[in-house]
């Protein structure tokens, strides 16, 4: 007579609900146990930390069903606020393309509205976005971009105005307000930032924002780490092990350019 399967949920299982805040699957699934009773668990990332790389993962990789389950998550929790999540996907957009960023807003919105529906609340207004807290003057705004460009990919140049592509784009949106934005901070910046480009495979923004986020110590080389190995629980081990390459390079890198100025 065959073996039935168990009914009950294993370590991942219910590590799974616990997190996810649903019911855990019916049996055992070696997967769930990776992800999310190892992986979630190690102290190396917070959870706060972790998420900023996995909704990245799950939106880019258009699985409405497991972006839904997410994002309901972060925000039930209170791991993360609305305003928050906003803001990861606005940063999502720029750095992953409008098309796949505009399912992940509007599930934000479902499932911001699903919370408050279970909960006979009614949804909260939005937090205004105007005014901005960035300049409106365009020679003010532009010269807080290259500054901003600096100061966060830590290099002592910027690209040329003159082009649609860096000025308008990069110096005027991306560095002159995007990065800027009161709504998240450097380190989840950061962290989202890695995983796009690591899931695109595009060689020098890899690189460049490892690089930055190290030489920054926005992100501890230990937290990296983890970093990587999240993002390669969500987004595959080819990808994430051209990333941990990166990962050690730079932090070659960051470690012999701090010799050199004499920090510690």
């Amino acid at each position: 007579m065959p073996v039935q399967p168990s009914a009950e949920p294993g370590p991942g299982g219910r590590a799974f609900a616990a997190l996810m805040a649903v019911p855990a699957p019916p049996a055992p699934d070696p997967l769930l146990d990776f992800v999310f009773a190892q992986v979630w668990q190690r102290p190396g990332l917070s959870r706060r930390d972790r998420w900023f790389v996995a909704l990245p993962c799950v939106a880019a990789a258009d699985a409405e069903g497991p972006l839904r389950e997410h994002v309901y998550a972060a925000l039930v929790s209170g791991d993360l606020t609305i305003d928050e999540m906003r803001e990861a996907v606005l940063h999502f957009a720029v750095y992953s393309g409008w098309p796949k960023a505009s399912l992940f807003n509007m599930t934000v919105d479902e499932q911001w509205e699903r919370i408050h529906r279970d909960r006979g609340e009614p949804v909260p207004e939005p937090t205004p976005l105007l005014p901005l807290t960035t300049p409106s003057d365009p020679e003010a705004r532009l010269l807080v971009g290259e500054q901003a460009f600096r100061d966060i990919n830590c290099v002592p140049y910027e690209p040329i105005r003159d082009n649609p592509y860096s000025g308008a784009g990069i110096l005027n949106f991306v560095f002159g307000e995007m990065w800027l934005r009161p709504g998240l901070g450097m380190k989840e910046r950061r962290l989202i930032t890695l995983a796009c480009v690591a899931f695109q495979d595009a060689p020098l923004p890899i690189m460049s924002h490892v690089y930055a986020a190290l030489k920054s110590r926005e992100i501890s080389f230990s937290e990296i780490d983890e970093a990587a190995l999240q993002f390669g629980a969500y987004y595959g081990w080819p990808k994430a092990s051209r990333l941990m390459q990166v990962i050690e390079e730079q932090k070659q890198r960051v470690t012999d350019e701090w010799a050199t100025e004499g920090v510690a």
